[in-house]
C-alpha cells in the first residue's frame, strides 16, 4: 500500500497536476492533502476543480490548513479589510472572490487534525501546522515538536505549513513535512510531496522533488492580474518559483514591511500597510 501526501498548493494547479501524475503512474490512488489549497497564485477554481475531481476518482483525505480558515472566516464574519488593490491583502482578495459557497462548504466540513487508520498498518495522525493550531509551526528538533510528538498517540504524524520538507524521530515516534507542492522553500521552486510506502505492516516514507512548467505559472500571475492586484506579493511569489537566491518567504518580507512601518510613522497596523513599505522592504531584501 502507498500513500501520496501533499501539502500546501496555494492555487498552483500546475504544480498540483505535475505531483499527481507522478503519483499515479507509480500506481498511487490513495492521497492525503494537508491543507492550504488556494492562495497566492492565479486561477484557485481551477485548483478546486481538480481537487473536487481526485475526490471523485480516488480514495482522498482532506484536512483544513490556516488558508481555509481565512476563507471560512471571511464569509461568516467578513470585516478583515482586504483591498483588491494592495500589496498585502490583494492576494487574499483575489484569491476569495474566485471561491464558490461550494468551496467554502467545503472547507467547513474539514477537521484541523485527524487519525487515519489503514488496516494492518500503525495509525497516522495528520494536521495542518499542529494538531492544536492551524498556523503552528513545527520545525525539526524543537522543543515544542517534541512535546508534540510525545503526546499524540500515533507514532507517525504529518504536518505542513511551513514548506519545508524535513523528517524528525523522537522517542520511537516519527514526524513529517512532506514540503509544498506550490510554493516550496529551501527547493529550488521546485514541486514536493511524499510518497509514504506501506511494507512489512509499517511506513517506510520517500520524499519526492519535481520540476514542473514554472514559466506557465508565472506567466499566469500577469495573465490574471495577480501582479496589479498584489504586487509587491506577488513578486515574491514569483521569485519563490524561480528559485531565486536568497530565499526569502513572504513572512520574512512582511515582517520587515511591518519593522519598516514603525520605524517611520511610530506604529503600523495590519493590513494597513503603505506600498512604499513594501517597495523599500523588497529594495532591501534583494
Amino acid at each position: 500500500m502507498d500513500i501520496a501526501i501533499l501539502s500546501d498548493i496555494h492555487s498552483n494547479y500546475i504544480a498540483l497536476e505535475r505531483c499527481m501524475e507522478y503519483a499515479l503512474s507509480h500506481g498511487i490512488d490513495r492521497c492525503i492533502f494537508l491543507g492550504d489549497y488556494v492562495g497566492e497564485l492565479a486561477y484557485p477554481e481551477r485548483t478546486m476543480e481538480r481537487l473536487f475531481s481526485y475526490r471523485e476518482r480516488y480514495d482522498c483525505t482532506f484536512i483544513r490548513g490556516n488558508k481555509e480558515e481565512y476563507w471560512i472566516k471571511q464569509r461568516a464574519e467578513g470585516g478583515n479589510d482586504w483591498k483588491e488593490y494592495d500589496s498585502t491583502t490583494g492576494a487574499l482578495w483575489y484569491a476569495y472572490h474566485r471561491l464558490t459557497e461550494e468551496d467554502i462548504d467545503f472547507f467547513e466540513t474539514l477537521p484541523i487534525a485527524r487519525e487515519v487508520r489503514f488496516e494492518g498498518f500503525p495509525v497516522l495522525l495528520i494536521c495542518h501546522g499542529s494538531p492544536e493550531n492551524v498556523k503552528e509551526q513545527l520545525g525539526r528538533e524543537t522543543e515544542r515538536t517534541g512535546e508534540i510528538m510525545e503526546r499524540a498517540e500515533a507514532p507517525f504524524i504529518f504536518c505542513g505549513h511551513t514548506h519545508l520538507q524535513f523528517a524528525f524521530r523522537h522517542q520511537g515516534k516519527a514526524l513529517f513535512n512532506p514540503g509544498s507542492v506550490g510554493l516550496s522553500h529551501q527547493a529550488g521552486g521546485l514541486s514536493q510531496f511524499l510518497i509514504l510506502h506501506g511494507e512489512r505492516g509499517s511506513w517506510r516514507e520517500e520524499f519526492i522533488t519535481l520540476d514542473y512548467d514554472r514559466q506557465e505559472t508565472i506567466k499566469q500571475l500577469a495573465e490574471s492580474g495577480l501582479t496589479e492586484r498584489a504586487p509587491y506579493w506577488s513578486r515574491v511569489t514569483e521569485r519563490a518559483i524561480r528559485g531565486v537566491l536568497p530565499e526569502v518567504t513572504h513572512a520574512d518580507v512582511l515582517d520587515r514591511v511591518m519593522k519598516l512601518c514603525h520605524e517611520e510613522t511610530g506604529r503600523w497596523s495590519w493590513p494597513d500597510l503603505p506600498e512604499r513599505f513594501w517597495d523599500m522592504a523588497f529594495r532591501e531584501l534583494f
